[in-house]
């Protein structure tokens, strides 16, 4: 009876599950679903918000105030790894002499140069012993706190002797540079000292050829150098030294048209009157 029992459920069973449909599945899901967050909401409800622990949090210590003046007055917080107490206000009377400070903040490590009492030099880093029982630990930026035998010991640098003082070197005088008399221009000395000479191109005069008569001083006062080409005056083209002449006056002002090698040049004349 009981096999038949257990059989009958079976049949029971799977024809209820055939006549389940999709939607019905889905249904129960969902009802799955609301169950489990019901459940989560009554236990926030009935229970403290951190589920472990208290949830209040815990209370402020508060250090009184002398007790705080201390813990600040016994280190620096921007050099904190290499800190001295501040009762180690010991200068050592080893035979050491400081040269040179190198500090480095940002490790706070650093070194320094120290001779000994034979006077040789030598450069030491934190850590490192400069003699036996006696090792430098710490650098600061005007002495080195060295540890001898355990206890903390500070060397200066001597600054009993001052330092020297350099006098610039006076510079020498700088000489004046004494101009020589300019030479006159007049029509008369350009005439005596300037030859003139046609330059002839495919059977036309395209200038006037320019040489000195004389040791070339009115040449360069004029502006001009031995082998310039005169192409112009006043913007006109010259073929003549005839030309040149006629407007070589007291007090006239012309402007030459120079060719100088390559290069084409412009040079003012202002005669004497």
């Amino acid at each position: 009876m009981t096999r038949g029992l257990l059989q009958w459920a079976a049949d029971s069973l799977v024809l209820a599950l055939r006549r389940v449909t999709p939607t019905d599945a889905v249904v129960g899901l969902a009802l799955v679903f609301a169950a489990i967050q019901a459940a989560r909401l009554f236990w926030a409800l009935i229970t403290p918000i951190a589920l472990v622990g208290d949830w209040r949090p815990s209370p402020v210590n508060v250090v009184p105030a002398a007790e705080r003046a201390a813990l600040f007055g016994g280190f620096d917080p921007f050099f904190r790894t290499a800190q001295v107490a501040a009762d180690s206000e010991v200068v050592t009377s080893l035979p050491l002499t400081l040269f040179g400070i190198r500090t480095n903040e940002a490790s706070g490590g650093g070194s320094a140069i120290i001779a000994g009492a034979d006077g040789v030099q030598n450069s030491w880093s934190v850590g490192e012993t400069i003699m036996p029982g006696a090792t430098l630990h710490a650098v600061a930026f005007d002495h080195v706190v060295i540890s001898n035998n355990g206890v903390l010991e500070k060397l200066y640098i001597d600054q009993s002797v001052p330092a020297e003082n350099v006098t610039p070197d006076t510079p020498a005088p700088t000489p004046e540079l004494k101009s020589e008399p300019t030479a006159k221009l007049n029509a008369q000395t350009l005439q005596q000292s300037i030859g003139l000479t046609p330059r002839n191109e495919g059977g036309k005069v395209t200038g006037l050829v320019v040489s000195a008569k004389d040791d070339g001083t009115m040449l360069s006062a004029a502006g001009l150098q031995k082998g310039d080409v005169i192409t112009s005056v006043n913007g006109r083209p010259i073929a003549a030294a005839a030309e040149l002449a006629a407007q070589l006056r007291p007090g006239a002002r012309l402007t030459l048209e120079i060719e100088r090698g390559a290069q084409k040049l412009p040079v003012a004349l202002i005669l004497e009157q």
